[in-house]
């Protein structure tokens, strides 16, 4: 049974092409500002945030497509404060954010929601720690000004994978959780479900 990837992130296809998963892609249509804004007033921890809008996701779709296989994801970033940073969006606010994260450790927490008939089925959240190493304000310019624009939707501002490697002096947990989905613990569900071989 393919799966729904109720996203258009395509970080999160490009992890589920190179594994081999069988998908196709539908956005939820989800005002996500909204839905995080009206969830963090309920005090939900950053992890619980990431994965209630997982779940909203997931659920969106699932709902649109009786008995298919939905999975939703989401990724929130949490400073050592505890406070929230978003996608930056702009070249500006990511200068800013970065400007914000130099020195300082950070970190994700990477939620993913499979649904099915409107109801989830399994759940799972990876969280990552990462320190970023001093930034000068020349290094925060040159990154801002050079990276892709796809950088700018990525919570942090950030893509490991690429340039953003060169922010951090230390990363602890899955490169997975930090690209955005906990793809391990995700496909020995998928097995276990027998969408794909055990």
């Amino acid at each position: 049974m393919s799966l729904i990837l109720a996203s258009t992130s395509a970080t999160r296809r490009a992890m589920l092409e190179a594994a081999g998963v069988p998908h196709s892609c539908e956005p939820p249509h989800v005002d996500e500002a909204a839905a995080t804004a009206s969830l963090a007033a309920q005090g939900l921890s950053p992890a619980e945030l990431a994965d209630a809008l997982a779940e909203l996701k997931a659920l969106r779709v699932s709902a649109r497509h009786p008995g298919a296989l939905v999975l939703g994801a989401d990724q929130v970033l949490a400073l050592d404060d505890g406070s929230r940073l978003e996608k930056p969006g702009t070249r500006e606010a990511l200068a800013a954010q970065l400007a914000r994260l130099s020195g300082r450790r950070h970190s994700l927490h990477a939620a993913a929601v499979l649904a099915r008939d409107g109801a989830p089925l399994w759940r799972h959240t990876g969280t990552a720690h990462l320190s970023v190493r001093p930034l000068s304000p020349d290094f925060i310019a040159r990154y801002a000004a050079r990276v892709p624009d796809a950088v700018l939707q990525s919570v942090g501002g950030y893509h490991v994978e690429g340039q953003g490697v060169q922010l951090f002096d230390q990363i602890a947990g899955d490169l997975f959780t930090v690209r955005g989905l906990p793809l391990l613990p995700l496909l020995a569900q998928l097995r276990r479900l027998g969408s794909l071989p055990a």
